[in-house]
C-alpha cells in the first residue's frame, strides 16, 4: 500500500475507535450539549427582555435578542467540545494504548487524525442539535442565502478544527485526565467573555480588549453577519487568521509531543 492509502486506512480505523468510545460514554457528549442549551434557554426566557432593551436602547424584544444570541451559543458549543478531546487524548497517553500503537505497523499520525476528525464530527453534530433547539424556540435566519449558509458551516468547521488541535496538544501535555480537563477550561471560558451575549461596545473600557482581542469574538461576529445579514467588516479574515494560526500551532505542538520518546 502507498503511504497515503495506509494513512487513510489507519486514520479511518482510529476514527471508528473514537466514535465507538463516544457512543459508549454518552454522558460526556450530553454534558457538552447541556451547557449551551441551558444558557440559551436561560438568557432568552429569563434575561431576554432586559438584555434586548439594554442592547437596543428601546423596548424589550425577546425574539430580537434570540437572533443576536444564537450565533454566540453555536460558537460556545464549538468551544465546549474540545475539552472532551483533551480528556480522551490524555487517557490514551496515560493508560498505555499509545505505547501499544507505537509497536504496531500503523501510520503514526492516524492516532491524532482519528481524535481530531472524531471531535470535529461531534462538534458539528452538537451544533446541529443546539441549532435545532434554537429554531424550536423561534430563531429564524430568513435573509441568509444558500452560499451564506455554506460559508457559516465552513466557518464552524474551521473553528472546530483549530480548537480541536489545541485540545489534542493540551491532552498530550497533561499528566492525567483531570489535569487535561482543567487545562482545557479556557476553551470553555473564552466564549463567555466574548461578544456572545452583549456587544463589545457595551462592555466597560477596561474589559473591552479582553473580549475584542480573542478568537471567538470575530468568529461570532462573522457568523452573526452570515446568518442575520449584519455587518461583518474585517472579522472574516481575522477569524481565518486566528483559525489557521491555532491549527498550525496545535498540529506542530501535538506532533512534537507524540513523537517524543516516552519517559
Amino acid at each position: 500500500m502507498s503511504s497515503l492509502s495506509l494513512a487513510v486506512r489507519d486514520s479511518s480505523t482510529m476514527l471508528r475507535r473514537n466514535l465507538l468510545h463516544a457512543r459508549r460514554y454518552p454522558s460526556l457528549t450530553l454534558n457538552i450539549l447541556l451547557m449551551p442549551i441551558v444558557l440559551l434557554l436561560l438568557f432568552v426566557y429569563v434575561f431576554g427582555d432586559v438584555m434586548s432593551a439594554g442592547i437596543g436602547g428601546g423596548g424589550a424584544d425577546r425574539s430580537a435578542y434570540l437572533a443576536y444570541l444564537v450565533p454566540g451559543i453555536l460558537l460556545m458549543t464549538i468551544g465546549a467540545t474540545p475539552a472532551g478531546t483533551a480528556v480522551s487524548v490524555s487517557m490514551d497517553m496515560t493508560e498505555g494504548i499509545i505505547a501499544r500503537f507505537r509497536t504496531m505497523a500503523i501510520h503514526r499520525g492516524s492516532v491524532l487524525i482519528g481524535h481530531v476528525v472524531g471531535s470535529v464530527l461531534q462538534a458539528v453534530i452538537s451544533v446541529v442539535l443546539v441549532g435545532a433547539v434554537a429554531v424550536a424556540i423561534g430563531f429564524r435566519s430568513t435573509d441568509a442565502t444558500a452560499l451564506e449558509w455554506l460559508a457559516a458551516f465552513g466557518l464552524l468547521t474551521l473553528v472546530a478544527t483549530a480548537f480541536t488541535w489545541i485540545a489534542v496538544g493540551l491532552g498530550m501535555a497533561s499528566p492525567n485526565a483531570e489535569a487535561a480537563s482543567n487545562n482545557a477550561l479556557p476553551l470553555v471560558i473564552l466564549p463567555l467573555i466574548s461578544s456572545a451575549f452583549v456587544p463589545v461596545d457595551a462592555m466597560p473600557g477596561w474589559f473591552r480588549p479582553i473580549a475584542e482581542y480573542q478568537p471567538f469574538t470575530p468568529a461570532i461576529e462573522t457568523l452573526r453577519g452570515l446568518l442575520l445579514g449584519s455587518e461583518i467588516g474585517d472579522n472574516w479574515w481575522i477569524t481565518i487568521v486566528w483559525c489557521l494560526g491555532l491549527t498550525v500551532l496545535g498540529y506542530s505542538w501535538s506532533k512534537s509531543l507524540f513523537h517524543r520518546d516516552p519517559k
